[in-house]
């Protein structure tokens, strides 16, 4: 197990009331011990000021999963969908062969939101597709159609333990309060990457949400 504590992350994206901290190697920041697990290939925190956003650009080949932590995240893209995402709905973008799109803080209040990349499998669709889940329950998988991976949602109370996957590859995000895992206390944005988990939990110390990726693959190129 490894952990990437939240102050290790590195810093992008910043300026125009947009603040950014990268878990993987990501736009101008490369290090190639550290460019992907499983499938995952990024997992960034924002911060985005009222009135501050993304504008229009392009994805291709990418699963994009976006968990808001606080505020309202208004997603625009090219398939036609215009939606505002809230805490507690799972959203997700399928760049397949080449989408569009903006994500801005339409709101008065500070937007924070979790955003996840993960590569999808040989195969997969090439439609780009677009889903909100609203209200994803605790516990519920949410699975990845176009990869080997599901996403699962925790919210804890203090002394509360919740199995992690038995997976080759386990990333599991701490997004509020703390939780431990083999030893290790997780804080708020610090990660735990683990490789061939079995037989392991996380328990709470005091309220605590969870973000864990259960993933089976690898990215396969050419």
């Amino acid at each position: 197990m490894w952990i990437q504590r939240s102050g290790a992350r590195y810093p992008g994206g910043e300026g125009a009331g947009i603040e950014t901290r990268h878990a993987f190697s990501f736009s101008g920041y490369y290090d190639p011990g550290n460019v992907r697990f499983g499938s995952l290939v990024a997992c960034n925190e924002e911060w985005l000021a009222p009135g501050a956003g993304f504008a229009e650009h392009p994805h291709r080949d990418m699963e994009i999963v976006t968990w808001v932590v606080e505020g309202e995240l208004t997603h625009e893209d090219s398939t036609g969908a215009r939606t505002v995402v809230r805490p507690g709905d799972v959203q997700r973008l399928s760049a397949g062969s080449g989408v569009r799109h903006t994500e801005r803080n339409a709101g008065a209040e500070p937007l924070t939101f979790v955003q996840m990349w993960l590569v999808p499998g040989p195969g997969a669709a090439k439609d780009p597709g677009y889903e909100v889940v609203r209200g994803i329950a605790d516990g519920t998988p949410y699975a990845l159609e176009r990869t080997e991976a599901v996403l699962h949602v925790r919210r804890l109370v203090d002394g509360e333990r919740t199995a992690l996957p038995d997976a080759p590859w386990v990333y599991a995000h701490a997004v509020r309060g703390a939780a431990r895992i083999e030893g290790e206390t997780l804080g708020p944005g610090d990660a735990a990457r683990i490789s061939g988990a079995e037989g392991l939990e996380a328990r709470a110390e005091g309220p605590a949400e969870l973000l864990i990726w259960e993933m089976r693959a690898e990215p396969v190129y050419g």
